[in-house]
């Protein structure tokens, strides 16, 4: 039987209890999970900000893992993984490289979300034939304008949530309004299903290093993306404060043949708030 079935044969897709794996490459022990059928491309997830394997959602995990093979894991220095976090988005792009071609993949597809999205865009550039199709949710090009401004709206909201006992999500990542409040504690509440095998939280000094190397990122000299000829699907709330709901326009224009939704009354988070309409997408882009 393998890891992947239950004993009544079936595939296991409860992120909730997928199994946490490790794999060393490169001097780097990178923690991982993975859930649905063992076969075809597996669809690798790219998470954000001060993310652990426990901060995605599994609304947004599940669906696509009906019949796709899906792999989440930690970037080197986070939670479970060891070592240093990088401070540049590029180090942290060949790090992903490492552990995809550790897993033994030549060919992925990815889902990416904030962070995890702008390290896609440099993962694709530089290897542009290990993926197939790219899924990047609130997040931005190199060089837009206002990425290097996240510091310090992140370092304000996690004191806004200090200070009300809340977690900074539900201020970074949601619309302070009711339904926005609404869908920030629900989101929290689907990331504690998982209740055995928590993933360890970031430290302080990587959650640093990682902005430090979002605002390098957002003060560079911007990417070529018309070299990106991959099927993208670009989604985004339409009151980004994190990274600019603009931005996600921006990338529209700038990868050919890119797809942009926009989800009303909703922020960085707008793909798990509106969780419900945004999977069955993802998981039809990603299915051909």
């Amino acid at each position: 039987m393998s890891s992947f079935d239950t004993p009544n044969g079936s595939v296991a897709t409860s992120y909730a209890k997928a199994a946490t794996r490790s794999i060393t490459s490169g001097g780097v022990t990178y923690a991982y999970r993975e859930l649905g059928p063992k076969t075809g491309i597996p669809v690798v997830f790219f998470v954000h900000l001060a993310a652990t394997l426990d901060n995605w959602d599994p609304r947004i995990i599940e669906p696509i893992a009906q019949n796709r093979h899906v792999i989440t894991f930690d970037q080197r220095g986070v939670g479970a993984s060891t070592g240093q976090v990088p401070d540049t988005i590029e180090a942290m792009a060949d790090d992903a490289y490492t552990f995809i071609k550790a897993l033994g993949f030549d060919t992925i597809d990815v889902f990416s979300f904030s962070l995890g999205g702008m390290i896609a865009q440099d993962l694709v550039l530089k290897h542009p034939d290990l993926v197939r199709k790219l899924v990047l949710a609130g997040t931005g090009p190199r060089g837009g304008k206002d990425i290097d401004k996240v510091v310090g709206t992140t370092y304000w909201d996690v004191l806004r949530a200090t200070l009300t006992r809340s977690d900074p999500k539900e201020f970074l990542f949601f619309n302070r309004t009711a339904t926005g409040k609404l869908a920030a504690k629900a989101f929290i509440k689907r990331l504690q299903e998982r209740t055995v095998d928590r993933d360890k939280p970031i430290s302080t000094k990587a959650f640093q290093t990682q902005l430090k190397a979002i605002r390098k990122f957002g003060r560079s000299a911007p990417s070529d993306l018309s070299r990106l000829t991959h099927p993208t699907l670009i989604a985004n709330g339409d009151n980004d404060r994190m990274v600019p709901s603009v931005l996600s326009g921006d990338l529209r224009r700038r990868i050919k043949g890119s797809e942009l939704i926009i989800y009303p009354d909703s922020g960085h988070g707008g793909i798990f708030q509106f969780h419900d309409r945004f999977s069955p997408v993802a998981v039809e882009f990603l299915a051909h």
